[in-house]
C-alpha cells in the first residue's frame, strides 16, 4: 500500500528574516527571558542522536536511521559540519535540531522536533528560534566555515500537525512543494499507552489529583 505524501521546502536568506519565540511559560510569567534550556551537544555521540532520532521520530514515521550501524551514525553526526541542539525542560532531554552546514554558505536544519510527552509545552518555538540563530552564526562561531547566507529545512505532510505553523510563524518562507506516492511505513511507536506527561512544569514529579 502506498501514500502521497507532500513535501514542503522553506527558507530564510537573511538572519534578519528570524522572528524568534517567546516560551508559554515565560509569556505567562511575564518573563522573556525565561524558557526551555536550550544547549548544544558539543561532544558528538551517535548514542544519544539515536536516542533524540528514535524518540522524536517515534509517532511521525521517521525510520530512515533506525537501521544505521553505530560507526553510520558516527559518520552521520560527527562531523564538523554537523551540530546537534537540545532542549531540556528541568534536565530531561525535550526535543532537539541537528544543524548541517554546507561549503556554499547554507545550513539545513536536517532534523527538528519534540519527544511527543513534550509537545505543546512551549518549547517549540525557542527550540526552533534557537536553532535557526546558531545557523546563521555558525560561520562567526566556527573556523573554517563560510558566513551563513541561507537556512532552509524540509518537512512533509507526515510530521506533526503544528510544525509548518511554527516553521511560518518564525519567518521560513516557502520556495518549493513536491508530492509523491511513498510506500506506507508503520510508525516505530510509541509505547503504548505513551502521552503526555501528567504534570505541568511546576508539579514535576507530583501525582496527578484522582490519581
Amino acid at each position: 500500500m502506498s501514500i502521497t505524501v507532500t513535501t514542503w521546502y522553506l527558507e530564510q536568506t537573511s538572519a534578519a528574516d528570524l522572528r524568534p519565540a517567546t516560551s508559554a511559560r515565560a509569556a505567562a510569567a511575564g518573563r522573556a527571558a525565561e524558557g526551555p534550556l536550550i544547549m548544544r551537544a558539543e561532544t558528538p555521540s551517535p548514542e544519544f542522536s539515536r536516542f533524540l532520532y528514535a524518540s522524536v521520530g517515534q509517532d511521525i514515521r521517521w525510520t530512515d536511521r533506525l537501521s544505521m550501524s553505530w560507526a553510520e551514525w558516527e559518520r552521520a553526526v560527527c562531523r564538523p559540519e554537523v551540530e546537534t541542539w537540545v532542549a531540556y525542560d528541568r534536565g530531561t532531554p525535550a526535543g532537539y535540531a541537528e544543524l548541517e552546514a554546507a561549503t556554499d554558505g547554507s545550513v539545513e536544519i536536517v532534523y527538528f522536533g519534540l519527544i511527543p510527552a513534550f509537545r505543546g509545552r512551549g518549547i517549540g518555538g525557542p527550540l526552533l528560534s534557537e536553532a535557526v540563530a546558531r545557523a546563521w552564526d555558525l560561520g562567526e562561531r566556527r573556523e573554517g566555515f563560510a558566513p551563513t547566507k541561507r537556512v532552509w529545512l524540509h518537512t512533509c505532510s507526515k510530521d506533526g500537525p503544528h510544525a509548518m505553523d511554527n516553521y511560518l510563524r518564525r519567518g521560513f518562507r516557502l520556495y518549493r512543494t513536491e508530492t509523491a506516492e511513498e510506500g506506507e511505513v508503520a510508525t516505530p511507536g510509541p509505547w503504548p499507552d505513551a502521552g503526555p506527561l501528567p504534570y505541568d512544569g511546576e508539579t514535576a514529579g507530583r501525582p496527578v489529583a484522582g490519581d
